[in-house]
C-alpha cells in the first residue's frame, strides 16, 4: 500500500496522571491538547487496591519525583480520579471535538471504560503484556486496542497477541495457553488482530535514554506480526517521535504537562504545552515530506528544469555541413533544447544549418 493511501499519524497527548488528581487541571490539559492539534488526549484509569499490593515500592524515578518513603499505592491514591470525573473529562473532550482515551490497569477499570463510558478504543500499557486476565477482557470487549510493548521481547508480545486473539474470537472453550495458541493460528483471528490491534514500540524508562530508544524495533514488530505499529515515547524532546514517523509509525504517544516543575512521577519526562505543539507541527511536516512511494518531478521543481539542466550547444561557430566534434559540440545551460544524453549520437553528424557560438543545437 502506498503512503498516500494511509491515514495520517494518530497523535495521542498523554495526560496520564500529570493532573495530580485535580479535575480542574485535567480539564485544562484537555484544552491545551486541543490547542496543540493532537487527535486524542489520554488519561489513566485504575483501582489502587486492584493494581498494587500494599507493600509495593515505587520505581526509582518515582522516588526522585516525590516522597521517597511512600509506597506506590500511596502515591497512586493521590493521582486517581473518580468515575464521575472521568465522565466530566469525556464530556469535555466531546465538546472540544477531541477523542477521550484512557489506559485501564485492572479489569474493573476496563469494564468501566467500555461499558459505562462507552469507549471504542483503549490503550494498554507495557505492563499489560503479561497481564493475562486484562488482555483477555480487552479482547472480549471488542474495542480497538493500542498495546505498548516496553520491557518485552517478541515472544512475550506474541503471547499477548495470542490472548487478545482468543478474546476477539469469542471462543467458548475455557481459557488456556493451548487455547490461546489455537485461536491465534486461525485466519479469522489474525484478521481480527489486524483490524483491532496496533502495537507501540516503547522504552519503559522515565526519561528514556536515546541510546535505548531503538526505533528499528518498530520494523521488527511490523515484520513479525503484520500489524500497524507506532511509538510511545518517554525520551526528552521531540527528536525520537519525529524519527519514528519517518520510519512508518502510525500512532505517536507522548506525555505532556502544564508545568514540568510540579511534583509528580511523570512531569519531568513530559513535554510542556509549547513543546507538544512543536511535536505536532513537526509530525505533520514529516508526513508531508514523506510523500508517496513514487519518484517523479513535482510541480514546484518543474519551473527550475530549464535552469539546472543543459542542452547540446555549439562551442564555436559551426558552418552548415560541418561535422560535429568534441571541439565544437558541448553541453551548456539552459535545458530548453536537445538533451545532452544524446551527445554521442550527434558526434560525426553534419550541421543542417549554421550555428553561432552558444546557440542550442536543433
Amino acid at each position: 500500500m502506498s503512503r498516500d493511501t494511509l491515514p495520517r499519524v494518530y497523535i495521542i497527548a498523554e495526560a496520564g496522571v500529570n493532573h495530580n488528581g485535580n479535575i480542574d487541571l485535567a480539564l485544562k490539559m484537555i484544552d491545551a491538547a486541543v490547542g496543540a492539534g493532537v487527535d486524542g488526549v489520554k488519561f489513566q484509569t485504575f483501582n489502587v487496591e486492584q493494581l498494587v499490593a500494599a507493600t509495593a515500592a515505587k520505581a526509582s524515578y518515582q522516588k526522585m519525583a516525590g516522597q521517597a518513603d511512600e509506597t506506590q499505592g500511596e502515591m497512586l491514591a493521590k493521582l486517581a480520579i473518580s468515575e464521575s470525573d472521568h465522565q466530566r473529562l469525556k464530556t469535555h473532550c466531546q465538546e472540544q471535538n477531541i477523542e477521550f482515551l484512557s489506559t485501564p490497569f485492572d479489569c474493573g477499570s476496563l469494564d468501566f471504560l467500555i461499558k459505562q463510558l462507552g469507549l471504542e478504543k483503549i490503550k494498554l500499557s507495557s505492563g499489560a503484556i503479561t497481564h493475562g486476565p486484562l488482555l483477555l477482557a480487552a479482547g472480549q470487549s471488542g474495542a480497538n486496542i493500542i498495546l505498548s510493548t516496553g520491557l518485552s521481547n517478541l515472544g512475550e508480545v506474541e503471547q499477548a497477541l495470542m490472548i487478545l486473539a482468543y478474546g476477539l474470537s469469542n471462543s467458548s472453550l475455557p481459557p488456556s495457553l493451548k487455547g490461546f495458541s489455537q485461536a491465534y493460528a486461525t485466519p479469522e483471528s489474525q484478521q481480527a488482530l489486524q483490524d483491532k490491534v496496533t502495537l507501540l514500540h516503547c522504552t519503559t524508562q522515565y526519561p528514556a535514554p536515546m541510546k535505548d530508544i531503538n526505533l528499528r524495533a518498530m520494523d521488527i514488530l511490523h515484520k513479525a506480526f503484520a500489524l500497524d505499529v507506532g511509538f510511545s515515547d518517554h525520551s526528552l524532546g521531540i527528536s525520537a517521535p519525529l524519527a519514528a514517523v519517518a520510519r512508518g509509525a502510525r500512532v505517536i504517544e507522548k506525555h505532556f504537562t502544564m508545568d514540568k516543575t510540579m511534583t509528580g512521577p511523570d512531569h519531568k519526562a513530559s513535554l510542556n504545552v509549547d513543546e507538544l505543539k512543536e511535536m505536532v507541527k513537526g509530525i505533520r511536516e514529516v508526513e508531508l515530506a514523506l510523500g508517496v512511494a513514487k519518484k517523479f518531478s513535482t510541480n514546484s521543481e518543474n519551473e527550475n528544469r530549464s535552469v539546472v539542466r543543459s542542452s547540446l550547444t555549439a562551442l564555436t561557430d559551426i558552418a552548415k555541413g560541418a561535422v560535429f566534434t568534441d571541439e565544437n559540440l558541448g553541453v551548456k545551460r539552459p535545458g530548453m533544447g536537445i538533451s545532452p544524453v544524446n551527445y554521442w549520437s550527434w558526434l560525426g553528424c553534419r550541421a543542417r544549418r549554421d550555428f553561432v557560438k552558444d546557440e542550442a543545437i536543433e
